[in-house]
């Protein structure tokens, strides 16, 4: 019963909010470049699904590169800072005062230094992803059983063993935790960057729309950047589950 409510619930409260926005629109002759209704919405994404596809391939392909590459630094200086108290003491600082300069004064700065190709989106998904992978696998890794670890030393283990059998698989909730958050920011820092120097991608065809009015294409747009980032963080759900399958509710195996 609670589990049919947990879904009953949230869709009759999507049904009532659709319904009524639609009813407003229709009732009070709302202009389309003002607020389109839901169904002006859902025909203009079906009769503009190829331009749209076409502009996704590209923001998919900023926002999974520099999700790609956020992971591995992520995990590379995590690690980095597992290993090296000085190591964190001196770069943790950092870590958290980028999370304090504005995006749109960075991505001005990427298009002035490297153009208005991929290099500047995808570093302003970089900018946005990172943060959360490193602090989540970071404060995972520190938090691994020291019996575990002793047990390992135990019987020989080397540093590589210890991280393989014991601190990579138990931090890996943490990583995966981070990877979630980031899965869902990366299409929004791509669109960000596209907003501010692009030629191509959902936010250049945003921005285009938006100057012409096009409100409902704006908003189909919008539903675009939604199914790709929903699609991402459960393909990150996905992968969690193959490597590591033991993870269930925070559980650690």
């Amino acid at each position: 019963m609670k589990k049919n409510r947990r879904i009953v619930m949230p869709l009759l409260v999507f049904i009532l909010v659709i319904g009524g926005w639609e009813l407003y629109v229709r009732a009070f002759d709302i202009s389309l470049y003002i607020l389109p209704s839901p169904s002006k919405i859902i025909s203009a994404l079906i009769e503009n699904m190829d331009i749209l596809m076409q502009h996704s391939l590209v923001t998919l392909e900023e926002s999974v590169l520099g999700l790609l590459i956020s992971t591995f630094f992520a995990i590379v200086i995590s690690i980095g800072m597992d290993l090296s108290k000085t190591f964190k003491t001196s770069i943790y600082p950092y870590l958290i005062v980028t999370q304090t300069v504005p995006i749109m004064v960075l991505g001005p700065l990427f298009s002035i230094w490297f153009g208005f190709d991929l290099l500047p989106k995808v570093l302003i998904v970089i900018f946005m992803c990172f943060f959360p992978i490193a602090i989540s696998f970071t404060d995972a890794l520190s938090q691994v059983s020291e019996k575990e670890i002793n047990l390992l030393k135990s019987f020989g283990a080397n540093l590589f063993q210890i991280y393989k059998i014991v601190k990579i698989p138990s931090g890996a909730i943490g990583l995966f935790s981070g990877l979630k958050v980031a899965a869902t920011y990366c299409v929004g820092g791509a669109i960000v960057g596209e907003w501010l120097s692009s030629r191509a991608g959902l936010g250049y065809y945003m921005l285009r729309v938006k100057n012409g009015y096009m409100l409902d294409k704006v908003f189909a747009c919008v539903l675009m950047i939604i199914f790709w980032s929903i699609l991402l963080n459960l393909g990150v759900s996905l992968l969690e589950k193959i490597l590591f399958p033991h993870l269930r509710k925070g559980e650690r195996k």
